[in-house]
Parts: structure tokens; sequence; C-alpha cells
């Protein structure tokens, strides 16, 4: 990929009011996928930890430009051809599939090679659980908390190696 998704956020986290002011951006600790119903785009969540906290970040893969979405960049993939790459909380398919796998209860998505064997875990290495219950809107936590906030009818958590205990990444209220 050109430029790569650790180069995209580079540009792009600094920028955003919710960034750590002055903090540099990491590699990433974990991360997870979701599919799009449609098969169109692409959901993928990062986890960065920054000094004592963790940032969520989701993005979302386009294969052509979103009105109204915060457009993180443009990437050219090897075999998708052209992305355009977008804050996933401000695309529509994120929203939706995020408060679909909180009400369902669902987790992230098991990646499959073409003759439909499991990808390995290693290439995505959070795990998160949706709650199973939820009404309202979808809110997403940047900075990350075990904590859910107390309008929260929904939760998705998620765990990974180096953070054992569950944090919130989005609630619905």
């Amino acid at each position: 990929m050109n430029p790569t998704k650790a180069e995209l956020l580079e540009a792009w986290l600094p920028r955003q009011p919710w960034w750590p002011a002055g903090a540099p951006v990491p590699a990433f600790q974990a991360n997870f996928r979701f599919d799009d119903p449609e098969g169109e785009v692409g959901i993928e969540g990062f986890l960065l930890p920054v000094d004592d906290t963790v940032v969520h970040v989701p993005l979302t893969y386009r294969s052509a430009p979103l009105e109204g979405g915060d457009l993180v960049g443009e990437m050219d993939h090897s075999a998708l051809g052209r992305r355009w790459v977008y804050d996933g909380a401000t695309d529509p398919v994120y929203v939706a599939e995020t408060t679909a796998v909180i009400r369902e209860g669902r987790g992230e998505v098991t990646m499959l090679t073409p003759d439909g064997t499991p990808i390995s875990r290693r290439s995505f290495t959070a795990s998160v659980h949706g709650s199973g219950s939820g009404d309202g809107t979808l809110h997403v936590a940047r900075v990350v908390d075990a904590h859910a906030p107390a309008e929260a009818t929904g939760l998705l958590t998620a765990t990974w190696a180096e953070h054992a205990g569950p944090v919130v990444l989005a609630w619905l209220a």
C-alpha cells in the first residue's frame, strides 16, 4: 500500500482535536476488522498506546469518495487499486455495522483466504465483543476507558495481549 496505513495516520492524527496534544503517533498495539454486509467497504479499528492511555481509531476503506465523511487520505492498494480512507465515526457503513455488532452481541470478523482457511490471528490482534443490547445512537470512544458511560445502553468492548481487561470502544445511548 502506498502510502501505508501508518503513514496516513501519522499525517492525520495530530490534526484531530481529540488526539493528545503534542503526542507522537505510535505504531498500533492492536487492531480488528468488521464486515460490511454489502462487501464494499473495509472496516478496521486500531488501538494505539499514547502515554498512559489508549486511543481508538476506526477507519473505513472505500473504492470511491464519500460525501460528508472525514477523509484521512488516499492510498493505492496493490490488489484493490485506489482507496479513499475515512474516519470510521463519520462513515455511515461503520456506524451501521458497529451498531449491529453491539445490538447483536457479535465480535470481530474472522478473515478467510480465498479457499476458506482462516487468516492467522496475528494479522488482527484485538478481540471485540458487542453486549447484545442497546438503543440509541452510536458514540465512539477516542480515548478508551474500562468504564461505560452512565447513559450507555449497549457496549462494544475490546481486549488484546497488552490489555487483558476489557475497555469500551463504543456505546449506544
